[in-house]
């Protein structure tokens, strides 16, 4: 009796300690932080940094130490503010523009009171009497050009502490100037569409007519503030406008703004059903460099624009039987001489190219069967070019000298893992935040050459914390599916297995257009917590991700849900053949994306899964935005029979096993359209499933106490399921 209730104490124990680990992993206790943010000065040596909410304070580069309090909320001569939100240091760096009450409207972009402060006189001024979206000073400082909460553009002038008007015609729901609307912020992950010449006397911007782009609504049952008490008795509403595939864009055109004659001339470009995805001046005098990407987004110009005649000159086209990768326009880099080093993937592959002034295409930089990831600067003077890339594995990313004369690279990172650098002002230095698997995110200051300086910010305590418990390793592993497909992935597995026996595997993946999960770096996520109670769990990249070249990643076009399901099964039977597998008692989850993939995976026609965890998923990409859905899958108007193959809600009676469908009411990414429109079919077809509703949660369910719960109830439904 007495060893009965010992084993019974030692028993409730154990589950104690591992639902203890599952919170504490779902909490972020051994998340790895990175290093607060630092902004550079422009003479390559200091560098100024928030301390707190109240100061902000210049320090040496090489040494950290402080060498100037250059703003502090108790000593201002002109103006008060009570705190620090952040900040952006003017050039010359003359100015700071501090920002508080921030609140956050979609995934990039929020609105802020901004404050300019004049570092040698104390004396600070709001920028207006509006909330700002988006703030950016002219190269010489005399003005800052910043974007209201009334969807005007303005321009308030340094020297004399007023502000003029740029435009007059914004609208809520109608016209928008200089920033983005939400499918732009969205898809082309900007926040800000507008830019001033290396004179100062040009303000570029994209003007937004969405008049006729149809709203989306959703209700709102909470308090503002996350809270029931006190009930709201009747819901409020959120609206938007929010284009779904093969729905009406909202219309742009790009503007110049002359700040001496006060006017406004429209750039004489067609931009009718296309996508003006960046505007950037060139350097040049009256040239303005225009992306437009064709609502296929197939094809990618670059114009120059004369700012003065409107008139607009093509320099640069890239064409591609699939889409083109829009976002390596960022990292292209204007040389002294009107010359370019481009990112594309012309030959297969990402890397860097040099065209000359004309566009003429001069020579490959970068030549290899593998992705340059970015971009980070060019220096003329030695010409070099400094990369991040996937060379020697598509899960870890190097660091890379590159010589524009020859091609040679130089390795600068040595540690296996994941590298990252920011490169300051003259690229003197960079700071490279590393990690890997077994190494927690370090922060460290280095030489152009590579040459250590010192380390900024470590995560030591997190990593020793972690360790100390000696959970179960992550292995990386290599596979070949039955089709004959080589894919990358990972698996971790209980401690101390038993010869002989079955353990239950969940799979877990993401699987879209690009992204990768199977990564060296430092992720505690509950795959941990997981192993530690005898589940296995893995995770593999299928067609469609990244960091292994055009053609992996892009042939899945038109055919969205198709080969990555393919991939997903494939593995999923490979794992089901090890010895130490029980292929009776496999699951897949997924979120977003990944959640869209386990409801795929789930009505297969011959499925593997007895149970899978769908978060947050679409259900039909004739439910998702435009520009997302329409690079991959064109408009439903052009592939009817890629839309039906690839959507869940035409397979919902086919689904099997046990499901948990979990949404957040407030989701302005992947509404929960998507989870209703499906649970009519399930109901429709006789199946029976499980749901979690998050009420006014967004696509991140993250506020009060829904992560926790979250990962609580998933792991319930596996230990009921598996």
């Amino acid at each position: 009796m007495k060893r009965s209730i010992l084993f019974l104490l030692v028993y409730l124990s154990f589950g104690f300690v591992q639902a203890d680990l599952l919170d504490d992993i779902s909490t972020g206790k051994y998340h790895a932080s990175n290093a607060p943010m630092m902004t550079f000065a422009e003479d390559d040596e200091h560098y100024y940094q928030l301390s707190g909410d109240s100061m902000i304070v210049k320090y040496s580069l090489r040494s950290g130490n402080p060498t100037d309090t250059v703003f502090h909320v108790g000593d201002t001569k002109v103006g008060k503010i009570e705190s620090v939100g952040g900040f952006e240091l003017g050039p010359r760096e003359r100015f700071l523009m501090l920002y508080t009450n921030r609140e956050q409207v979609y995934r990039h972009s929020y609105l802020a009171e901004h404050y300019l402060y004049d570092i040698h006189r104390k004396e600070l001024r709001r920028l207006s009497d509006q909330r700002e979206r988006a703030v950016l000073f002219s190269p010489d400082s005399r003005y800052i050009a910043f974007a209201a909460e009334d969807n005007n553009l303005y321009v308030y002038k340094t020297d004399f502490h007023s502000v003029v008007a740029v435009t007059q015609d914004g609208e809520a729901r109608k016209i928008i100037n200089g920033t983005p609307d939400w499918l732009y912020e969205e898809e082309f992950g900007t926040r800000l569409l507008f830019d001033w010449s290396a004179d100062s006397k040009q303000l570029a911007f994209v003007r937004f007519d969405e008049s006729e782009v149809k709203m989306f609504d959703f209700q709102m049952f909470l308090n503002p503030d996350f809270s029931s008490s006190p009930m709201e008795l009747y819901p409020s509403s959120f609206a938007y406008k929010y284009p779904k595939a093969g729905e009406v864009n909202a219309h742009v055109s790009v503007c110049v703004y002359d700040t001496y004659y006060m006017n406004v001339k429209t750039m004489n470009l067609d931009t009718k059903n296309c996508y003006v995805p960046r505007i950037k001046w060139t350097g040049a005098a009256d040239q303005l460099a225009i992306f437009r990407l064709n609502r296929n987004q197939n094809k990618l110009e670059m114009f120059y624009a004369n700012s003065k005649s409107t008139v607009c000159k093509n320099i640069y086209t890239e064409e591609d039987k699939r889409y083109v990768d829009f976002m390596q326009i960022d990292e292209w880099r204007w040389l002294a001489d009107g010359s370019l080093v481009v990112v594309n993937e012309t030959d297969g592959y990402r890397h860097l190219h040099l065209y000359d002034k004309t566009g003429l295409h001069k020579k490959l930089l970068t030549p290899g069967n593998w992705d340059v990831t970015a971009l980070y600067g060019v220096d003329e003077k030695s010409q070099t070019a400094y990369v991040q890339t996937a060379d020697e594995h598509p899960a870890r990313r190097n660091l890379y000298a590159v010589s524009l004369r020859t091609g040679k690279k130089t390795l600068l990172s040595t540690e296996k893992g994941i590298h990252q650098a920011g490169f300051s002002p003259k690229l003197k230095y960079y700071v490279d935040t590393y990690s890997s698997t077994e190494k927690a995110t370090c922060v460290t200051l280095y030489e152009n050459s590579g040459k250590k300086v010192r380390v900024l910010h470590d995560n030591a305590s997190v990593e020793s914390s972690w360790k100390a418990l000696n959970l179960p390793r992550k292995e990386f592993i290599e596979l070949t599916t039955d089709e004959g497909i080589h894919l990358y992935g990972w698996i971790v597995k209980p401690q101390n297995m038993e010869e002989g026996k079955k353990y239950p595997l969940l799979q877990v993946q993401y699987s879209g257009p690009n992204s990768q999960q199977v990564l060296d770096r430092w992720k505690i996520d509950w795959e941990y917590a997981l192993a530690a109670e005898g589940y296995i769990v893995a995770c593999v990249d299928g067609r469609g991700t990244g960091a292994r070249g055009s053609e992996f990643r892009k042939c899945t076009y038109r055919k969205i849900g198709q080969l990555e399901v393919a991939d997903q099964l494939g593995a999923a039977r490979y794992f089901g053949k090890l010895p130490y597998v029980d292929s009776e008692r496999m699951a897949i989850w997924g979120w977003s994306f990944g959640g869209y993939m386990t409801l795929m995976c789930l009505s297969a026609d011959q499925p593997v899964f007895k149970a899978g965890i769908s978060v947050a998923p679409v259900s039909d990409w004739r439910l998702y935005n435009s520009a997302y859905t329409e690079r991959y899958m064109r408009r439903p108007q052009e592939n009817f029979s890629g839309y039906d193959a690839g959507s869940p809600l035409m397979r919902a009676e086919k689904m099997t096993g046990n499901l948990l469908l979990v949404h957040g009411t407030a989701d302005d990414n992947v509404h929960i359209q998507n989870a209703y429109l499906y649970v009519h079919r399930l109901v429709e077809a006789g199946k029976q499933f499980e749901m979690q509703i998050y009420p006014d949660e967004n696509h991140f369910i993250r506020k009060g106490n829904s992560y926790k719960h979250l990962y609580q109830r998933m792991k319930l439904f596996l230990d009921k399921n598996l």
